[in-house]
């Protein structure tokens, strides 16, 4: 075999390298021997089928099957004997297009090198975190919400009402028929709810228990069911019951409902989710800041096709961004502009950099850190968790994806953990102001 580093430039790498025809025969025959054995021909003996007769009917698989074999592990072979670290896959391809079986293979190999990363002295930086108490204002407000939602309502007399709830039979039907799906019985409708099409609810307005009223509206045109949509069709109404909201009491029944024991006990509750949700905000502040000191203080040469294809998928992202009503990629190719380049830039160097400190620091995902958060995400999909795990422990870029972000957590809590961080006592407008600002100079 013959090597030949054709190009050395940065991070670049190609390598001319030549096979020979002998070495591709002997690993054709060799797999055709080892087939012989078990190989039952008619007119033969079990293993005594002739080896031209074998060669004739499998040789042309076999030898697409042993080039494959050789070329993977050249390649394999020549990055180890280089010691090197491809950033990506090496792109491999086979130049003599007219070869024929017996002839020496040609290959060009061309791959670029993860860059050697500068060491960061995690012990100059310098933070401020910012901490928000949790005031009574703050858990009086989350127990509101709680309160709006688990309204009750009561029967009232007189019409009904904005907000207030009317319990209907309806028959909705379309040139005088009924069509589907469009009737119910004691059906309970809250008037501004928004819940059936524009134009039902407001004529609900006024209604008393007892009326039977029919409700005329057209359909909208983007209606889901295609024989209605655009179309004038009507509901033919009785109106059972009128009720109007009523706001739940906040006492101790009040936060069984909850699962507490006491109002005391829910409002300890809150606080502590409360706090929980102002220390995720802090820290996704304090984690972009120090992201962006370690963009500032690292500079190293980065791998020019993981830059193209990053300033691609920035790209294709934000211009879906701006044009949310487009699905998929039925669109023209969007060409990245000096912005995008900038971008990834950043998310190139800084994940080259998290990946080499975590690798420096032996940090892993463990298992269980992995199989916690399968679980949480299988919660999103009731009656089909046991599919989802299944389908992600089938789906090794699917694990790749879960792991990613618990890798770059816990490479981030090495780096605070020598980091120098002072805290700073906010409101909890303050940090919301910080993160929106963060957000508009986001990357």
């Amino acid at each position: 075999m013959q090597v030949t580093e054709s190009k050395s430039d940065g991070l670049i790498r190609v390598y001319d390298i030549t096979i020979p025809g002998s070495e591709i025969e002997g690993a054709v025959t060799t797999k055709l021997k080892d087939a012989q054995a078990n190989f039952e021909m008619k007119g033969f003996r079990k293993g005594k089928a002739p080896l031209p007769l074998m060669r004739k009917m499998f040789g042309q698989s076999l030898l697409g099957e042993s080039i494959q074999e050789i070329v993977d592990v050249t390649v394999r072979d020549l990055v180890a004997e280089k010691d090197h670290r491809p950033a990506m896959t090496p792109d491999v391809k086979m130049t003599n297009e007219d070869f024929k079986e017996g002839d020496d293979i040609s290959l060009t190999v061309a791959y670029e090198l993860l860059p050697d990363v500068p060491e960061v002295d995690f012990s100059t930086i310098e933070l401020e975190k910012m901490v928000v108490q949790v005031e009574e204002t703050a858990v009086d407000e989350a127990l509101g919400r709680l309160a709006a939602d688990a309204v009750n309502y009561e029967t009232k007399d007189g019409a009904a009402e904005e907000k207030d709830q009317v319990v209907i039979d309806f028959l909705g039907k379309l040139d005088g028929e009924p069509f589907d799906g469009g009737a119910a019985e004691d059906f309970p409708l809250v008037i501004g709810s928004g819940q059936f099409v524009p134009g039902f609810e407001d004529q609900l307005t006024g209604v008393k228990a007892g009326d039977e009223k029919t409700i005329e509206l057209t359909m909208p045109e983007e209606y889901g069911n295609a024989e209605l949509a655009g179309k004038a069709v009507t509901f033919e109404t009785t109106v059972k019951e009128v009720k109007a909201p009523k706001q739940a009491d906040l006492d101790d029944e009040f936060a069984k409902r909850f699962g507490m024991e006491s109002l005391d006990s829910l409002k300890d509750d809150i606080r502590t989710r409360v706090g929980s949700e102002f220390e995720q905000a802090s820290r996704a502040f304090l984690k972009r800041k120090l992201l962006d000191d370690l963009d500032g203080r690292v500079e190293f040469e980065l791998p020019p096709t993981m830059m193209e294809i990053e300033a691609k998928q920035v790209a294709h992202q934000l211009w879906h961004d701006e044009n949310p009503e487009v699905e998929g990629h039925d669109h023209p190719e969007i060409e990245p502009t000096e912005e995008h380049t900038k971008i990834a830039r950043r998310r190139v160097m800084l994940g080259l950099l998290l990946a080499h400190i975590g690798s420096e620091n032996s940090i892993t995902v463990t298992e269980e850190e992995l199989r916690d958060v399968m679980i949480q995400q299988a919660r999103q999909y009731p009656g089909q968790e046991r599919q989802f795990i299944e389908w992600v422990q089938g789906n090794q870029q699917a694990i790749n994806e879960m792991q990613a972000p618990i890798f770059e957590d816990k490479v981030v809590d090495h780096i605070l953990a020598q980091a120098t961080i002072t805290e700073k006592t906010v409101t909890k407008e303050e940090l919301e102001k910080a993160l929106e600002d963060l957000e508009s100079e986001s990357v």
